[in-house]
């Protein structure tokens, strides 16, 4: 058998022929590339790029506020420095969002110089989408050819995630753009190690995985072990300098994701905002606690599940769980040709030298695959099916660099094998997924019979002519990404909303309550939908009074007693039916018409805006409810901030009894709004967050306004009263 080493550039040639002729002037070098590649690939990639930007545009201001935590922590960094360097949920200082503020710096910029509205949020994330698969290309080209840079991009822009995730506004279009910008300054320290140049490009690669520290914590991290052992073992230098070189990756990764920790940790408690999703006020815990092990193991103090988590509250974990119902439509399409071109193509390089680029490329992004997925499979602790856009960059390079690779041993019956069972492999899962979501069925048949008859086509290449070899090539191609390129498509083509979008038709299986109108949460709770929509956000004054007490509320401990747990007021989730009074218990939706609940925004009426701007400027926070998704809708709609008492899921011990009685003492506080039905309330650690609604209730007057509940804070009495 004929073994696979570093494709030479002739491999281009094999995919199309024709010579290129000498670019004349600067148009013509933009437009037709390198001069070793044939015509047709810059304009291949001019397309693919047009066509990602498109798709990731195109209508984007539908979505909204997209996800209304973040996009109310984007307003709040517009209105105050200090809430844009910790990422604080609101403009007053009162608590962060859960995670690290890096994803955020980059829209709040945006939203500064164009104004807070659903665009200016958005377009950033799209921008970053198309710059991705751009990256991508080159990383791949690099070593492998532009047609397996061209295929590995395509893969990535039509990964049905993918063009969710790059049209949202959560941390982890930002966090793949970084990755793949380290697995590129790795290749080239590669490709450089026994010079000084290396060194800096890996130090480049561990500084750009710092950043993606900043964007998503942890998950940053998962690459780390592949890209330095990949090194260790293939660069073209001594042991000894390879290690030299990785402690210097290591200490630029420290210092990229360190530096912000640091200044936040020692930053006086008392003048900063509280940190979001910890259970002490500290980045550590958040780093070591909430968004570190315990997603591995389940132990997550603070959790969106009732009782605190645990081992199984997410899930059924194992080696299948990347292909279930939850998870498979999102980016699990092409996962099985991408493994079956990872083992074929080691196989194929198992004798060449270890320097050979061929297998240190599918080292790479075959380890990032794995080791990620398998992270993925057996996590225990939160976990949702868009994490898998992580996986995206991996599935396509490996998919483009062995599809290439192993087209160039089509001689051999080995290699003919494989190109047929991967594209068998791929038409068989794609009808499965297809049939899963009852979306299409036309499509799952063109797919599954063309698919399988193009497999068997490609077991007798050597004996087509050269040109039908390569029409057939094309056409696997086609078929293997026809079925994630409509989901794509009808994923960009739906308005999305909410903590947790998933990909797809919005009447699919998988449906996890992202798109508008809300949809199933685990366990069978309806998520509320209707996000408050885009467009420019209510300016607004800034609370006078200088900076709002932060960090550790004042007071000592909240007076003893377990708060009045129960059903969440409301009974019916978004039908306007009116709860029963404020206090805590865990629900996934809100009693209150428009209140938000835990995974959708608030989405107040304008009877009630007016109310909450009227006289803001007195106040340091118009009004205060509990979880931060609840705050975000009116927060948005007012301009003003709202204090969301417990964070995310309104677990945080923040603030205590004690602490919420001074900032109403104070008069900071206009107004509290009931019925969110967020918090853990009686089921919590603390349970500061039903201690809280359980003294509202009991020393201030309720009043109705469009199906919502609220008490003003700055007239003490009792009763309830209706507008």
């Amino acid at each position: 058998m004929t073994a696979l080493t570093t494709p030479p550039p002739a491999i281009d040639g094999e995919v199309l022929d024709s010579a290129p002729a000498k670019p004349a002037g600067r148009f013509s070098r933009l437009y037709r590339g390198r001069e070793e590649d044939p015509r047709w690939i810059r304009p291949a990639l001019l397309v693919l790029l047009a066509g990602t930007a498109v798709l990731y545009l195109w209508d984007l201001g539908s979505s909204g506020w997209a996800n209304s935590f973040y996009s109310a922590a984007v307003q709040a960094g517009t209105e105050s420095w200090k809430a844009f360097f910790f990422g604080s949920s609101d403009a007053s200082n009162f608590i962060t969002v859960d995670k690290t503020p890096a994803a955020l710096w980059v829209m709040e910029i945006s939203a500064r110089i164009f104004g807070v509205n659903a665009w200016s949020i958005l377009v950033p994330q799209a921008l970053e989408g198309v710059a991705s698969v751009g990256l991508l290309y080159l990383a791949v080209r690099r070593w492998s050819g532009p047609v397996a840079g061209l295929i590995a991009g395509a893969v990535l822009a039509l990964t049905p995630i993918a063009t969710l995730m790059f049209r949202f506004n959560n941390p982890d279009a930002l966090l793949v753009l970084l990755l793949i910008g380290a697995v590129y300054a790795t290749m080239r320290a590669i490709e450089q190690a026994a010079v000084r140049a290396g060194t800096r490009w890996l130090a480049l690669a561990g500084l750009l995985i710092g950043v993606g520290f900043l964007t998503k914590m942890l998950q940053a991290f998962l690459i780390v072990p592949v890209l330095g052992l990949v090194y260790l073992v293939v660069a073209p230098t001594s042991v000894r300098r390879r290690l030299v070189q990785l402690v210097i990756a290591l200490g630029a990764l420290i210092v990229g994701a360190g530096w912000w920790v640091l200044i936040a940790e020692l930053w006086p408690a008392d003048s900063r905002p509280y940190i979001g999703g910890s259970q002490t006020n500290s980045v550590l815990d958040l780093m070591f606690g909430y968004n570190g092990l315990g997603r591995l193991n389940g132990d997550e103090a603070g959790s969106v599940t009732p009782g605190g988590g645990g081992a199984g509250s997410w899930g059924e974990t194992g080696l299948l769980r990347l292909f279930n119902a939850e998870f498979g439509t999102q980016a699990s399409w092409l996962i099985p040709a991408a493994l079956i071109l990872l083992v074929a193509v080691l196989g194929f390089t198992a004798r060449a030298p270890r320097t050979d680029r061929t297998r240190a490329a599918m080292l790479l992004w075959g380890g990032w695959l794995v080791v990620t997925g398998l992270v993925f499979s057996y996590m225990q602790g939160i976990i949702h099916p868009y994490y898998t856009v992580a996986l995206a960059p991996a599935i396509g390079a490996v998919v483009g660099i062995g599809a290439v690779s192993v087209w160039t041993l089509r001689g051999e019956d080995a290699a003919r094998a494989v190109l047929a069972v991967t594209l068998g492999a791929t038409a068989i899962w794609a009808f499965v997924l297809l049939g899963r979501a009852d979306w299409q069925p036309w499509l799952r048949w063109v797919v599954l019979v063309g698919g399988l008859v193009v497999a068997v086509g490609l077991a007798f290449t050597p004996r087509l002519a050269r040109r039908v070899a390569v029409g057939m090539a094309a056409l696997a191609l086609a078929l293997g990404v026809a079925a994630p390129a409509a989901y794509a498509v009808q994923t960009a083509s739906e308005p999305h909303s909410g903590a947790i979008p998933s990909a797809g038709p919005s009447g699919g299986f998988g449906n996890f309550g992202g798109r508008q109108g809300g949809g199933q949460f685990r366990g069978g709770q309806q998520a509320p939908g209707g996000q408050a929509p885009g467009g420019q956000a209510p300016g607004g004054q800034q609370a006078p009074g200088g900076q709002a007490p932060g960090g550790q509320a004042p007071g000592g401990q909240a007076p003893g007693g377990q708060a009045p747990g129960g059903q969440a007021p409301g009974g019916q989730l978004g039908n306007g039916s009116q709860g029963n009074g404020p206090q805590g218990g865990f629900s996934m939706g809100g009693g209150n018409r428009g209140g938000g609940s835990l995974l959708s925004g608030s989405t107040p009426s304008a009877e009630l805006t007016a109310l909450l701007d009227k006289d803001a400027d007195r106040y340091t926070w118009v009004a205060a409810t509990v979880g931060s998704n609840a705050a975000s809708g009116y927060q948005l709609a007012t301009g003003d901030p709202v204090m969301a008492i417990g964070g995310f899921n309104g677990t945080d011990p923040t603030p205590t009894l004690a602490a919420f009685q001074a900032y109403v003492r104070a008069g900071t506080i206009h107004y509290y709004i009931a019925g969110s039905g967020m918090g853990f309330g009686g089921s919590g650690d603390t349970g500061t967050s039903s201690q809280i609604a359980q003294w509202v209730e009991q020393n201030f007057t309720a009043t109705t306004v469009d199906g919502v509940t609220l008490y003003d804070l700055t007239q003490s009495g009792s009763g309830t009263t209706e507008s």
